[in-house]
């Protein structure tokens, strides 16, 4: 086997695992960054509807409740209502996206939690100290990423409208009916605030910056074999050759064969200044002979 050839074995063998240790990183790194940017924006959208609901129970509820043709319920004076009213703007531009108050006997029928949200506000109410669920599913549009958080009755004025259903008032019931929203206590997990967010997007973009990525890496490592060969075949496998070949004249008794160039300081050069001492020497010996 040739002395290029088994460099080139070496460089390609390093090269492949090079490329295929940087593409795993580098793909590894990507889907990370694109599920934290996925959870980012699920916790900005979570930030917006707490938000929302803090407007609504400190600024928006009293002014209403003060407005005396209006005594009696508002929806508009209930947080969770005013988060999901806003939302619902949002979700107009952005369908993939959602944001639901998921509870278990909720009073607005479209609270009311499905199967997949119960299983979250189940937890929830089996681990009590558990703030934050975060999750997977699949969805018609492609996967999507969900935060949740406890919804749990801390404010007791929650209850003049959800304790029993002759407590709540009339204009609740007129709205509602009687049937739901009832039998709530204090300190009880009820529901959830779930935030879903699509990883699609994320994903595609953290694709094509891998398939840009192993692009240049490719092309690099491909003009680095290259430059790898020209230096090996110009810098050692040339010189290594002519040696031989006059080594090989040298033996066959051509004590005329030129002198090998040796301008310079590196091993080959070293080794060209030996041989051709040795070869002037070895001619010396042989005049000697002769005469």
């Amino acid at each position: 086997m040739k002395l290029a050839l088994k460099f080139n074995l070496v460089f390609l063998a390093v090269f492949v695992v090079g490329l295929a240790a940087a593409t795993w990183g580098s793909r590894t790194l990507l889907q990370r960054n694109a599920r934290e940017e996925t959870l980012q924006n699920a916790r900005l959208i979570m930030a917006e509807a707490v938000a929302s609901r803090a407007y609504t129970s400190t600024q928006l509820a009293p002014l209403l409740k003060e407005i005396p043709p209006t005594k009696g319920f508002l929806p508009q004076t209930v947080p969770a209502y005013g988060a999901t009213e806003q939302f619902a703007a949002v979700h107009e531009s952005f369908r993939d996206y959602a944001y639901k108050e998921a509870t278990l006997n909720p009073t607005n029928p479209r609270d009311h939690a499905v199967d997949w949200e119960v299983d979250i506000v189940d937890r929830f109410r089996q681990y009590p100290d558990q703030k934050e669920i975060i999750g997977d599913r699949e969805t018609p549009s492609g996967r999507s990423v969900y935060l949740a958080h406890p919804i749990t009755i801390r404010d007791p004025g929650c209850l003049e409208c959800h304790s029993t259903v002759a407590a709540a008032p009339k204009t609740l019931i007129d709205k509602y009916g009687p049937a739901n929203g009832f039998g709530w206590n204090l300190n009880e997990t009820i529901g959830a605030q779930i935030v879903s967010v699509p990883e699609a997007l994320p994903l595609s973009r953290a694709e094509s910056a891998f398939t840009t990525f192993t692009t240049f890496l490719a092309v690099i490592l491909v003009v680095l074999f290259a430059a790898l060969n020209l230096m090996l075949r110009f810098i050692v496998v040339r010189p290594i050759t002519r040696i031989a070949q006059v080594a090989d004249d040298v033996s066959l008794g051509k004590m005329d064969a030129p002198d090998l160039p040796a301008t310079g300081k590196d091993e080959l050069s070293t080794l060209s200044q030996s041989f051709n001492r040795m070869k002037k020497s070895l001619g010396h010996a042989l005049k000697m002979l002769d005469e």
